[in-house]
């Protein structure tokens, strides 16, 4: 089972969950972060770090952004890792 980071977190960027995470699964995009679902441990320390309530465990992502199960598995080893909290983007 995985995390996934959601909708909320797109032209936002809010870094404040990757400093928690104890094995480094959240990878940057260009619009959002990440979480690679082959590293991730559930451990759920990033759920409410999150300003924007973007992160979910992959059993209570809602319907409408199902797709972003798909999108974290397929961007975040695209992604470098990242591990120090950033600023966020200018909207946020």
């Amino acid at each position: 089972m995985t995390h996934v980071v959601a909708k909320p977190c797109v032209d936002c960027k809010y870094t404040d969950c990757v400093v928690v995470c104890p094995v480094e699964c959240f990878y940057e995009g260009e619009r959002m972060l990440y979480i690679h679902p082959d590293e991730c441990i559930d451990c759920e320390a990033c759920v409410p770090e999150c300003p924007v309530e973007a992160i979910f465990h992959e059993d209570n992502l809602p319907e409408e952004w199902s797709d972003y199960l798909q999108l974290n598995a397929d961007m975040a080893p695209q992604s470098e890792v990242i591990t120090e909290k950033q600023e966020p983007l200018a909207d946020s």
